[in-house]
Parts: C-alpha cells; structure tokens; sequence
C-alpha cells in the first residue's frame, strides 16, 4: 500500500493534524509526518513534493494555517493527489486559510476539508488509497457501517432522552 505524507508548515499545527495521523493508522495506512514551510523552507518543499512519488507516496496533505500557501508549493511540483487542510488561527479563525487554500489557479487543483477538519483529510487520503487497495475499500465500509450503526443506535434511544426534558 502506498503511503500518507502530512506535511505541517508548523509545528503549532501538530494538535490540528493528530487525528489525521490517528485516523490514517487506525486504518493501517503508513503515514510520515514533516515541518515544512512553504515560505521559510521552499527548498525543501520542493524536494519533498519531486520525491514523493519514488519514496512510496500516493497522496499528501498539506496542513497550513494564515495565507496556507503550503498545498499550493506541494502540489506545484507533484501530480500526486494534495489535500489541503485549513488551519485555524487567532487571526481570522482559519478563514484567510480556507480560502487560500481553495482558490487554486487552474490545473493545479488541491481537495480541501473544512478549517481543522483533520479526520476528513485523512478519511479523503484513505478512499484515494483505497482505489487501488480493496483491503483499505472494505475497511472504509466498515467504518461507514459502523457510523451508520451508531446513528441508528441513537436514533432508537432518543425517544427515552425526549422523556428527560
């Protein structure tokens, strides 16, 4: 199976990103974690984004909070799918991110999540994995069962709450 890269512009944005990285391993993805910025080290954005194919890659995301110009300088060099997601932050609350990140020029798209939306980020990568791994598809219809399952369980149980007010 190929891998998951998320690639941070901050190490402030490691409490954002944890439930990416939880996600992907719940779902046996192996996933690499980096501080990369793509204004102070564009270098090394770069290189990562021209190598990730040969170093076993098959999808990115790119975590960035302000002007999150991250996914833009990964996608930039690689055709790899790219999923950004928006960080919040005390300026704007991840709005100035979450349109950064969506308004990307024409054929260099990057799929975006919701600001902080790092579970869907991850859920996105697996079903990109999954494609090509049908032992990754039916680990994500499980989790959709089980999804649904609790939200039936809850449905059956609101009668009871409803009661208690």
């Amino acid at each position: 199976m190929k891998k998951a890269a998320i690639i941070m512009g901050s190490d402030s944005d490691l409490p954002i990103v944890a439930p990416a990285v939880k996600q992907l391993r719940q779902l046996g993805i192996e996933c690499t974690l980096r501080v990369i910025s793509a204004h102070r080290t564009p270098e090394a954005a770069a290189d990562f984004s021209k190598s990730a194919i040969e170093n076993g890659f098959g999808v990115i995301i790119a975590a960035a909070g302000m002007a999150a110009h991250l996914g833009g300088v990964i996608a930039a060099y690689t055709t790899l799918p790219v999923i950004g997601l928006p960080c919040s932050s005390k300026v704007l609350d991840g709005a100035d991110a979450l349109l950064s990140t969506v308004m990307m020029p024409p054929g260099v798209p990057i799929a975006t999540v919701g600001i902080n939306a790092a579970k869907n980020a991850a859920v996105l990568a697996a079903e990109i994995l999954a494609v090509e791994d049908s032992s990754l598809m039916s680990k994500l219809v499980d989790m959709r069962a089980e999804m649904a399952a609790s939200v039936s369980e809850k449905d059956k149980n609101i009668e009871e709450k409803l009661k208690e007010i």
